[in-house]
């Protein structure tokens, strides 16, 4: 008799076993070796050789899916979806890579990201350091075969040239992406960015690779509605690539990361733009820079257990159309 399954598996339930108990998988969802098929993948990438102040993201994917337990994943009013319905979702585990060789270890997260998308449609990755973010474009590009749309959520721009020489780091990796032609120049944006830069050119090569800029101002001039509109006009039918790092939250919302700036997002402005994106074709995305040790009652890991899910749901969206 067949035991396969034609109807997803979801996480374990919090009304059947509390959900400080049972899996310790991201929402306690089913391990990938665990189901016959696979829709979206969560995936740790516990890296962080690549930050330039403090360390300690490496711990995030933990961290994260600790906090996951707290959510309730059963049905979202906001975009009328049941996601572990609607999709198989499972915990992927986490990446091995090599600590001590950025180069190396950029390697070996191509490797693995193209592994799992050779078996699934999209990954929700939980970093580890914003680096991480090059070989997950490299994987998806050669899934969707050529550049995506890139939405960036992030205090800093992260186009730098290099850090003390060193080409590959957190703050380098959209110009090295730029460069290698992995997102498309037309349709790709910064969001929440803030604060003092290092030159006065920093804006005109952020603008050479093509990027648009939403400034954090803008939230409290418009409101998250107003910069969803401006994201979908501007991203259109483009495959999207989501890339989140923690820090676009103000510290008072993300305290656990390892380069925070004052006057950041709040958590609800968050959400209302990610649920303004619902419809989009969203292929991948990732959550990035957070580091445990800096947090205060995981603060910082609830968020982004719960923008992983906001992820979850959008790719639900995307199912439905």
């Amino acid at each position: 008799m067949s035991t396969k399954r034609t109807t997803p598996i979801g996480p374990v339930s919090g009304t059947d076993v509390p959900r400080f108990a049972g899996l310790s998988t991201f929402a306690r969802l089913p391990e990938l070796r665990d189901v016959e098929r696979c829709d979206v993948a969560i995936l740790g990438v516990p890296f962080d050789a690549g930050t330039s102040y403090r360390p300690g993201a490496r711990f995030g994917p933990q961290a994260i899916r600790q906090a996951s337990r707290h959510l309730r994943t059963n049905y979202h009013p906001d975009y009328d979806t049941e996601p572990f319905v609607q999709l198989q979702v499972a915990d992927a585990g986490d990446l091995a890579c090599n600590p001590f060789r950025i180069e190396e270890a950029i390697e070996q997260i191509e490797a693995g990201a193209n592994e799992l998308l050779d078996r699934v449609d999209g990954i929700v990755s939980l970093g580890g350091d914003h680096t991480i973010a090059l070989p997950l474009l490299r994987a998806v590009n050669r899934k969707v075969g050529g550049p995506v749309a890139l939405l960036h959520f992030d205090a800093h721009l992260d186009t730098w040239d290099t850090y003390f020489g060193a080409p590959y780091t957190h703050g380098t990796v959209f110009r090295r992406a730029g460069e290698e032609g992995l997102f498309l120049d037309d349709v790709s944006m910064h969001v929440g960015i803030r604060g003092p830069l290092y030159s006065r050119d920093d804006l005109k090569r952020d603008a050479d690779l093509g990027f648009r800029i939403v400034h954090c101002d803008e939230f409290q001039a418009h409101g998250p509605d107003h910069v969803a509109k401006r994201i979908k006009e501007r991203v259109g039918s483009s495959a999207l690539y989501i890339s989140i790092d923690i820090d676009v939250l103000d510290p008072a919302y993300a305290p656990g990361t390892g380069t925070p700036e004052i006057g950041g997002m709040t958590t609800r402005e968050m959400v209302g733009v990610l649920r303004g994106l619902a419809g989009l074709d969203i292929v991948s995305a990732d959550i990035v820079e957070v580091s445990p040790a800096y947090d205060h009652a995981e603060i910082t890991s609830l968020a982004a257990a719960t923008i992983a899910y906001e992820f979850c749901n959008l790719f639900a969206c995307r199912k439905r159309r």
